[in-house]
């Protein structure tokens, strides 16, 4: 598993280091003062990451660039931020499928928009990346960045409560340095975009649950049937007793 901070640090760790968890917990990660973890990844010791940081850059690696450690150290560079004081990472995503996935972001103004992975040359760990996002003050600064693909949907939701759920496919894939189109309208003065989800599209989710529940009512119907036997064969003889 890769973890990677606020400030740009990234570590990876086996599972095997978390296989005796205590009741409060285990340290993971030695974290600096003023820094905090920003995500977590399952990887496969072979996959490429893509960090993104809230000025609209990305920086795409092998993870084979950071090496194993152990639970209570502190990392390496994963990303290298400006040092404008107010940059930070945001967000990494783990590429599985650089054929079919895709990356999408979204600025704290509601733009967004998705890029073909294979437009994030591939670097060495530790770079500024290259633009993923064109920052304007009309787009706000990034906040998120997910993997995507046409079978997905996203939740956005603003600091004001509001939420949307869109389909994935129905943002269109653009050049990398473009400042995307608007996914939400945040009508209230100083909103901005607290949060971005991933899930499963609407209609894959309906055929998800409806095949849960066919096999929860066959599930049931079998339970009914192995009772129902049981009870015939633990039935009396009525049949009198002769002396």
């Amino acid at each position: 598993m890769v973890f990677v901070t606020k400030q740009g640090i990234v570590k990876k760790t086996s599972l095997r280091a978390y296989s005796r968890p205590r009741t409060n917990g285990v340290l993971a990660i030695n974290i600096k003062e003023g820094d905090e973890v920003v995500d977590v990844r399952l990887t496969n010791g072979q996959n490429e990451l893509i960090i993104a940081d809230r000025n609209g850059r990305a920086c795409r690696f092998n993870e084979k660039h950071i090496r194993v450690m152990g639970r209570v150290s502190t990392g390496v560079r994963g990303m290298r931020l400006d040092d404008d004081g107010q940059d930070e990472v945001v967000g990494m995503i783990v590429v599985n499928d650089p054929e079919n996935e895709t990356v999408m972001v979204v600025s704290e103004e509601g733009y967004g928009k998705r890029s073909m992975v294979e437009d994030y040359r591939l670097t060495n760990r530790g770079g500024k990346g290259v633009k993923t996002l064109n920052i304007t003050e009309k787009t706000g600064k990034l906040v998120a960045i997910k993997s995507v693909t046409d079978e997905n949907d996203l939740m956005i939701i603003n600091k004001s409560g509001v939420v949307i759920r869109m389909s994935v496919a129905e943002c269109r894939v653009m050049g990398r340095a473009t400042q995307g189109v608007r996914l939400i309208n945040l009508t209230k003065k100083n909103d901005v975009i607290a949060s971005v989800c991933k899930v499963m599209s609407s209609e894959l989710e309906e055929q998800v649950e409806e095949e849960s529940r066919a096999q929860w009512a066959k599930k049931t119907e079998n339970i009914k049937n192995t009772f129902s036997g049981e009870d015939k064969q633990t039935e009396p003889d009525n049949e009198d007793e002769q002396e």
